[in-house]
């Protein structure tokens, strides 16, 4: 093919839209719309325009209604199981997208024919009339491999929607021996299992091919049958199946000349409909391929978008104000001081709140309308901070947890904390991870803001600090922070009020912004000598291990390799890979497949422990003495808006996954300590969850267990085993335990068998049992889930929502995950809920109680302080006392807690 062509794309719809909904898990919208196949076809249609750049586009697509195929052969595309309504709903989506990007749908103007026949005639009629234009067929399948020839190529998808392959006439010789017209009759002969084509039974792909490369065509093999080079068996089978032969060629020829409503002209590349295409971006929440938009056809548009440059954006409509000199400050500030609200953001060198120096403050109370204070002096922030501290003049922002710490290390701590943009949408939809202010102005205002990339470059090593940008472009970025700011505010606050949750964003969220910040503030203190020897002693367990597992495969390897563990496990070892689930590259060695392994081959614990110490070495030994500050204390971020239930997380580092109950966790929570002369005090609700089901549940059984402050787990076992409490075996509570705390994740028969040691149909059994001895818990599992169906949400304690939308999927696996959500997002955000209650209390009134103590840590259910020796017995009594009477439930709330001088050694 030369340059001087043109090249013309067809694309085949309907391939496309299977292998992406097969190809991508499942995505939905905040509404519970299932978007996966739009979002794989919309990825592969920017990827066709930036790669095979055409200058003609069009689709095509199998209508509804039964086709000439089936009728010719019922059991045409008979055995293919009729996928969820949820696919076959995303086809008006992708309609949609290219009307927006201007792409027409060629049709049939005859019923019956599918879109190959379609794409067929289409290419026919180019090749003969315009052999100057190119053609491209873009598939997900083979059938249209028939089609090539000097004008006509295909572009398929070989793996997901990802890896593509081009086939010419010598492409598909090479792969089939075959020209491509051949393939017509290859495949008379081979069938068509996908299609449900018979073909002729006993004939493989090989002998198909070497028959037709033989004789040429059909007509010639079966006038010269006696003559081919195969056995008798295959002669009699091609003597017997004559009929279904040429009925599949007939079935598999793609149709050439049909009437189209095709007009070259019409297929033309004009350029996207920016309108168009930003409001469906912004309805599918697409916003990550906004920037895959090639330029090609984004310089088409009639009119200019307002995310494109910086320079295009600063535009009338905008009054972004650059305070710069003590005479703009003067001005600015006499205007601030008579506001009752405002939104603000701070700039700054670094998301590390601790080590970042502040640039500048943006401050907006009027749409389009913001400033700017560049490198604000100590005069300045000393003019500042009465207004920032006056709690009677309302302050929103998006994430002011972070503008909390930045004005707190200038000694201004932030009042009137009003709304928090981040908080309120992570409320609306906790679900999701697109929170950040780009993403939510996006989702609910329809415009895109400029990306901090445009201003520092791509995340790495050469990324520039926003210090090095020009002053003009900073104020621009952050005055577009504070003005969208406050105008996502007055959009997404009314839904809010809506369904009721204002109340928890101005009782628990915004009220935890100055808990959490101190927090991080004063950090933990770690024991650098025991780490660097706890480093040490991890590393010879993991070469101890390495050594064991050599001699168990049989040779060395890298054991980190997934790639090569398989081989050494499957290829060397031969075991079973039974009830193992599969990946793009074969077999899993997922900690939780390789668990379904540990019974089948002494090399699979190993493998286990390996992993273990590998990766908390990775994670705490070798790495958190670097990120301690110069009194050798971490640092840690708390998140708010990262679980869905509600749970504060943690990060940089990640202290949540420091494994609680084995001895490996409590050796690294040992070198958390306190300092001299103080103590580090733990407080960890006991079962609160199991506290929240009964409650919930109303369930008698389980309440009265807890009212006596029985062993709730050997409580259990003893009523499903029906023995005495005292009888109950370690198994028998092991069972137990680990159903009381399953109920909470929809564990079922065979997650209990892995979990608890025993067969599949003694947990099934066991299951049983348990809610009979605990009906109205079965009862308040069946009724959550039928209430989340009906109203599309579940609710803690508290109120806050959990919307689940996929609950009424047609897709098993989707409904099944969200009915598993509508059980545990009560339980586990109740918990959460009490336990910011008692942070907010605990940090209210524990000055009153011990000026020199401090909240260090949250980790699941459990706070750390550290206290001075003298104040601990009356610490522990204050902490207790909140954490068990900060809410009232149906059964006691029951706190542990313990001190010592340092973490592990609290348990």
């Amino acid at each position: 093919m030369t340059s001087s062509r043109k090249k013309f794309i067809i694309i085949d719809g309907n391939a496309l839209l299977h292998r992406a909904w097969h190809a991508l898990p499942p995505m939905t919208t905040q509404n519970g719309l299932l978007v996966n196949a739009v979002y794989g076809f919309t990825s592969i249609l920017l990827k066709i325009i930036k790669e095979l750049k055409p200058d003609y586009l069009c689709a095509a697509f199998d209508r509804r209604g039964k086709t000439l195929r089936a009728e010719e052969f019922t059991d045409y595309k008979a055995q293919r199981k009729k996928q969820p309504d949820e696919l076959y709903e995303q086809i008006p989506w992708i309609e949609k997208i290219l009307a927006a990007f201007n792409v027409p749908v060629i049709d049939s103007q005859k019923a019956g024919y599918e879109a190959d026949d379609v794409i067929g005639t289409v290419v026919t009629e180019l090749s003969k009339k315009h052999p100057e234009i190119h053609s491209v067929i873009v598939t997900g399948d083979l059938d249209t491999l028939q089609l090539v020839n000097d004008s006509t190529e295909v572009f398929t998808l070989k793996k997901g929607i990802s890896d593509t392959i081009t086939y010419d006439a010598g492409a598909v010789q090479e792969r089939y021996g075959l020209k491509p017209k051949q393939l017509i009759d290859f495949k008379a002969l081979r069938g068509d299992p996908s299609d449900n084509v018979p073909g002729v039974k006993g004939i493989g792909e090989k002998t198909a091919a070497e028959l037709i490369k033989q004789f040429g065509s059909l007509e010639k093999l079966y006038q010269n049958l006696n003559q081919a080079k195969v056995s008798d068996r295959i002669k009699n089978l091609l003597a017997e199946h004559k009929q279904e032969a040429f009925l599949s060629r007939k079935i598999v020829t793609i149709q050439t000349d049909l009437p189209t409503n095709f007009k070259l002209a019409d297929t033309k590349m004009e350029g996207l409909d920016e309108k168009k295409t930003l409001e469906l971006f912004r309805q599918l929440e697409f916003k990550s391929l906004i920037n895959k938009i090639p330029k090609e056809i984004d310089s088409h548009s009639q009119t200019k978008m307002e995310f494109l440059e910086f320079k295009e954006k600063k535009n009338e409509k905008f009054d972004y104000q650059l305070i710069n000199n003590e005479a703009e400050f003067k001005k600015f500030l006499s205007e601030l001081k008579r506001q009752k609200e405002f939104a603000l953001d701070t700039e700054t060198t670094s998301l590390n709140v601790w080590r970042a120096e502040l640039l500048g403050l943006s401050f907006a109370w009027q749409k389009n309308r913001a400033f700017y204070l560049a490198s604000p002096n100590q005069s300045w922030l000393k003019q500042l901070k009465p207004i920032l501290e006056d709690s009677k003049i309302k302050k929103i922002g998006h994430h002011l947890k972070f503008d909390y710490e930045v004005l707190m290390r200038q000694n201004i701590f932030l009042q009137g904390i009003a709304f928090d943009t981040l908080l309120a949408a992570y409320l609306l939809t906790s679900g999701t991870r697109n929170l950040s202010l780009d993403d939510l102005v996006f989702a609910e205002l329809g415009y895109k803001m400029q990306p901090i990339e445009d201003l520092i470059g791509p995340k790495g090593k050469d990324q520039l600090s926003l210090r090095d940008v020009p002053l003009e472009q900073v104020s621009w970025y952050a005055c577009e922070d504070a003005d969208f700011t406050l105008k996502l505010a007055e959009k997404i606050k009314p839904q809010l009020k809506e369904i009721a949750d204002l109340g928890l964003l101005e009782k628990l969220e915004l009220p935890l912004i100055p808990v959490l910040a101190e927090m991080e503030k004063t950090g933990i203190e770690i024991n650098k000598k025991f780490l660097a020897q706890l480093n040490q002693k991890f590393g010879r367990k993991i070469k101890s291990l390495e050594e064991k597992i050599y001699k168990l495969a049989g040779q060395k390897f890298n054991v980190a390799s997934p790639l090569q563990l398989k081989e050494i496990l499957f290829d060397q070892l031969n075991i079973d890979t039974k009830g193992l689930k599969k990946t793009k590259t074969g077999i899993s060695t997922a900690a939780g497949e390789l668990e379904k392994l540990k019974d089948r081959h002494p090399i699979i614990l190993l493998i286990s422990e390996f992993r273990e110490y590998s990766k908390l070495r990775n994670t705490y030994t070798a790495t958190l003495a670097g990120e301690a500050d110069e009194h050798d204390r971490i640092h840690t971020s708390f998140n708010q808006t990262v679980t869905a239930t509600g749970r504060l997380s943690s990060s940089n580092p990640n202290l949540q996954n420091i494994p609680i109950r084995t001895d490996v966790g409590r050796e690294i929570r040992k070198a958390f300590v306190a300092g001299r002369g103080r103590k580090l005090i733990s407080a960890d609700y006991s079962q609160i969850e199991l506290r929240i089901i009964a409650s919930l549940a109303n369930d008698e059984k389980m309440m009265a267990a807890f009212k006596k402050d029985e062993d709730i787990h050997a409580r259990t076992a003893a009523d499903i085993n029906k023995i005495e409490i005292a009888e109950v075996t370690r198994q028998q509570r092991r069972a137990a335990k680990e159903i009381n705390f399953g109920v909470i994740y929809g564990l079922g028969s065979t997650g209990l068998a892995q979990r608890a040691g025993i067969s599949r149909d003694e947990a099934k059994e066991f299951i049983e049992k348990y809610f009979n001895n605990y009906p109205r818990v079965k009862k308040w599992l069946d009724q959550t889930k039928e209430l989340a169906a009906r109203d599309g949400f579940v609710e803690t304690l508290l109120g806050r929502r959990r919307y689940l939308p996929e609950i009424n999927s047609g897709v098993q696996m989707i409904r099944s995950a969200a009915e598993r959500m509508a059980v545990n997002a009560p339980i586990q955000g109740t918990a959460a809920d009490l336990l910011k209650l008692a942070m907010i209390k605990i940090h209210r009134d524990l000055p009153k109680v011990s000026q020199e103590t401090k909240m260090l840590l949250t980790v699941h259910d459990e706070l750390v302080f550290e206290a001075p020796d003298k104040d601990v017995a009356k610490v522990i009594k204050f902490v207790k006392d909140s954490m068990e009477n900060v809410y009232t439930l149906k059964v006691p709330i029951k706190t542990e807690v313990n001190f010592a001088d340092n973490w592990g050694g609290c348990k």
